[in-house]
Formats: C-alpha cells, sequence, structure tokens
C-alpha cells in the first residue's frame, strides 16, 4: 500500500506569528499589578539608589516591555510617589495601628515598640528600606515630605504611650522622640555589640524611658 507524501505546513506569515504572540505578551502585560511595580522599584532602590528607579531599569527587570509600565502609572513621578505611599502605609499606618490594638497596658506597648528593631529579618528589610527611603528624602522634596509625615505620626504615637504611663504632654512628647531616636539608631547600628550588649541596650532604654526627672 503506497501512502501520499505528507507535505511539510508552510511557514506561518510574520504578521501571524505576531498576532499569535500578541497575547502571550498581553497576559504578561495584564498579569502585573502595579504593586509589583512598586515592589521592584522598591527593590532597586534599596540595592542601587533613586537614580537606577527607571522605567527601563524596572521594565527589564520584569521581563516587559516600557508600554507596559504605562498601563498603571502616568509617569517615572507617579511610580516614585505610590513606592512612598506604599512604604508610609506599611511601615507607619498599619504597624502603629498593630501595635495600639495587641495591647492594653502601656508598659506594654511601650516594651513593643523598643523591641522594632531587634525583631529579626523584618526588622533587618525594614531598616534597609527605611534607610534608603531617608538617603532618598535629602535630596527630593517628595521623600521629604513623605519621611516627616512618617515620622510625625510615629513621634505621636510614642507621645500617646507616655501620656498613657502618666506624662504630661510637653514631657510626653520630648521622651517620644528620645526613644524614637533610640529606635532609629538602633536599627541603623544593628550591627553594634553581641546578642547580649544590645539586649542590656534595650532593658536600659526601657528603665530610662519611665524614669522620672528627679529620682
Amino acid at each position: 500500500m503506497s501512502t501520499l507524501p505528507v507535505r511539510p505546513l508552510p511557514p506561518r506569515p510574520a504578521a501571524k506569528r505576531a498576532r499569535l504572540a500578541a497575547p502571550k505578551k498581553a497576559a504578561r502585560r495584564n498579569s502585573l499589578t502595579p504593586e509589583a511595580w512598586v515592589d521592584a522599584a522598591t527593590e532597586v532602590l534599596v540595592d542601587q539608589g533613586i537614580d537606577h528607579v527607571r522605567v527601563d531599569v524596572l521594565a527589564t527587570q520584569l521581563q516587559v516591555t516600557r508600554g507596559s509600565f504605562y498601563w498603571h502609572f502616568r509617569d517615572r513621578e507617579d511610580l516614585l510617589r505610590r513606592v512612598l505611599q506604599a512604604w508610609s502605609h506599611r511601615s507607619t499606618a498599619l504597624l502603629t495601628a498593630r501595635l495600639a490594638t495587641a495591647r492594653n497596658d502601656p508598659q506594654e506597648q511601650l516594651r513593643d515598640v523598643i523591641s522594632l528593631p531587634f525583631r529579626g529579618r523584618a526588622a533587618q528589610r525594614a531598616a534597609r528600606i527605611e534607610l534608603a527611603i531617608r538617603a532618598w528624602a535629602r535630596r527630593d522634596p517628595l521623600a521629604q515630605a513623605a519621611l516627616a509625615a512618617s515620622d510625625a505620626a510615629r513621634l505621636a504615637y510614642h507621645a500617646a504611650i507616655f501620656c498613657a504611663l502618666g506624662f504630661d504632654g510637653d514631657e510626653a512628647r520630648a521622651r517620644a522622640f528620645m526613644l524614637y531616636s533610640y529606635e532609629v539608631s538602633e536599627s541603623l547600628l544593628g550591627g553594634q555589640g553581641s546578642p547580649a550588649d544590645k539586649l542590656a541596650r534595650r532593658e536600659f532604654m526601657e528603665r530610662l524611658a519611665q524614669q522620672r526627672l528627679g529620682q
């Protein structure tokens, strides 16, 4: 029995290949949420600095075209604003709300905020992001305003703890600034000292923060 020869299919025209590939590209483009771009931008900010947070760099990292960026953002400044909003929401609004509702005793709340710089990898990553934000804020008004607002909100929460511990308004705010300065310093100088040294510093700060003047 003879069989008919099988003829190879002719190659698809370039235009048809492009049409077939288009849905895949569109799916990749549409699968990226604005949060994915914000997270990628934050990583670049931490690792390389604000000057490297550019659309072409992020598109290459996310394996999409530059045009995909504009499905979610008007321009680079819009992205940078969203990066700051996301950082402020996570590191200030959500964090202070969680701390405020986790404990009813102000002394336990105080202990919680003192412990923040020592909470393992999460604290280390938060410190790296914050250091990058603070470096960015030294040269950019947009970042400076976002950082100032976050600092003010955190200080207000600290002051509320001291008011609950019985200190008046002015002294509560002064103690809040002292404690917040300690937390920021501990985050930046986390490599200083052994675990025992860090524990001793925490315990000393807890006693100092509550010590009444003149005692």
